[in-house]
């Protein structure tokens, strides 16, 4: 061998080894970055579930509220019924005395009024409690001696409350105000 082809040698393996150094040092940002890609496809998807699980919840849930919902106003109007059918017959019966209208219209408002109780609904507003403007409506006043300082003197039309909820205001004439 010549004095030039021992230097062209080591010329010609530096530009071999410049080549592959650059190729090695690819591979593993190209692996690292295959890796994160899969861990963010991972996650993406994991996300992904996770919002149709959430929406699927919420659909199930409103659903069973709007079912819920259904099954308590079909209990009521079931309670309710017999009332209804009470009327048919007092309303068919033709040939009865004002005296037995008057006495069936008093006996469907006495089972009326347990079916709310059942329920849970209880009236309010009677004549001679103290006047409270949260439950009560007052639509007169009057003076009077009879009564004392803002007492109901009488009641238009009970208020309601199911629990602590109330459902209508009693409608009253507030003495002594």
């Amino acid at each position: 061998m010549s004095k030039d082809q021992k230097k062209e040698k080591p010329v010609q393996a530096e530009p071999e080894a410049q080549a592959q150094t650059p190729a090695v040092e690819e591979t593993p940002a190209a692996d690292e970055t295959a890796a994160l890609q899969k861990a963010l496809d991972e996650k993406n998807d994991q996300f992904l579930r996770l919002c149709a699980e959430y929406d699927n919840f919420r659909k199930r849930s409103q659903k069973e509220k709007q079912e819920l919902y259904n099954a308590a106003r079909a209990d009521v109007i079931k309670e309710l019924l017999p009332v209804l059918d009470n009327f048919d017959r007092a309303a068919g019966n033709r040939d009865a005395s004002a005296e037995d209208y008057k006495k069936g219209v008093e006996l469907i408002h006495t089972q009326l009024g347990e079916i709310l109780k059942k329920i849970g609904v209880a009236p309010f507003g009677a004549a001679g409690e103290a006047f409270d403007p949260q439950i009560h409506n007052a639509v007169m006043t009057v003076e009077d001696e009879a009564f004392g300082e803002n007492e109901i003197a009488e009641v238009f039309s009970m208020g309601y409350k199911l629990g602590d909820k109330v459902i209508r205001e009693a409608v009253v004439k507030v003495a002594n105000t």
